[in-house]
Formats: C-alpha cells, structure tokens, sequence
C-alpha cells in the first residue's frame, strides 16, 4: 500500500503546470519556472520551461514556499513589506534561511472545502503575470487559490 505523501496528487500537480504553462503560451509570456509545495512546503512537482534563466525554479520556490510559511499569497507578504516596512520580512527570512521571497507569484491552492493543501510558486515574467498564471494553473486543476 503506498504511503500519502500529500493531499495533493501529483496529477493534480502536473495540472497545475500545464495550466499554468497553457496561460503563459495565451499572453505571451517570457519562459517561466512553477513549483508546486504541498502543504508542508515540500516540492511534489516542479519544471522550468526552455528559455527560463537559471535561478528561476528557486525564486519560485521562494514565492511558493512564503505563501505557505505565512498563510497568505505571496502579493500579501509584499502589501506589507511596502506598507510595514523590511524589518519583519527582513527577521522572519533570516530566521528561516532566506527562503521567502515578497513578490506575487505565490500563491495557496485550496481544496473545495477550503484547505490549504499546498501552493504554487511562478517566476519568469512580471510578478502580476506569473500570479495570473498559478491561479490559471490551480483552477486548471479544479482547485481553489488564495492570492493574499
């Protein structure tokens, strides 16, 4: 019998990617990296498309990995970084290993009962349009997103 290693299959997060990627070749963007975390910040998938620079799949770690750290997407974490100032942001990433990245492109995949069962972090292209790709991404997959 297999062990569960996340409330998200990987079905679902290859899903994921390839809407994400579906919205991508739809607006014309530049090559993106999507990580997909499960909920305990874990990869369960990640691809980073031909073309995309090489630091990209860790910045979207980042962007996914926030959303989960903090509970919220990873726009949020960057409202209030502009509004609060970097103190907080700077004292939580340190603690952890500078592993958040304040940029949208973070964001929580809920399942229909409104679980956060993992997130989706993008890079390659403007924050706002990698956003827009991980919510195209997750709702590809049937799934709810949480922004911030």
């Amino acid at each position: 019998m297999p062990i569960p290693t996340s409330e998200l299959s990987l079905d679902e997060a290859r899903a994921i990617i390839a809407g994400a990627f579906a919205k991508a070749a739809e607006l014309g963007l530049k090559p993106l990296a999507v990580a997909v975390l499960d909920a305990g910040g874990h990869i369960r998938a990640i691809e980073r498309q031909d073309g995309a620079s090489m630091h990209r799949p860790e910045i979207a770690i980042g962007k996914a990995y926030g959303a989960l750290a903090m509970g919220f997407g990873s726009r949020e974490l960057a409202n209030r970084v502009k509004d609060k100032g970097a103190v907080f942001l700077d004292a939580v990433n340190g603690m952890i290993g500078g592993r958040l990245i304040p940029a949208p492109g973070g964001v929580l995949v809920k399942d229909k009962a409104g679980n956060v069962i993992a997130a989706v972090g993008i890079s390659g292209d403007t924050s706002d349009r990698d956003e827009a790709c991980a919510v195209a991404g997750i709702a590809a997959a049937g799934l709810d997103s949480a922004t911030g």
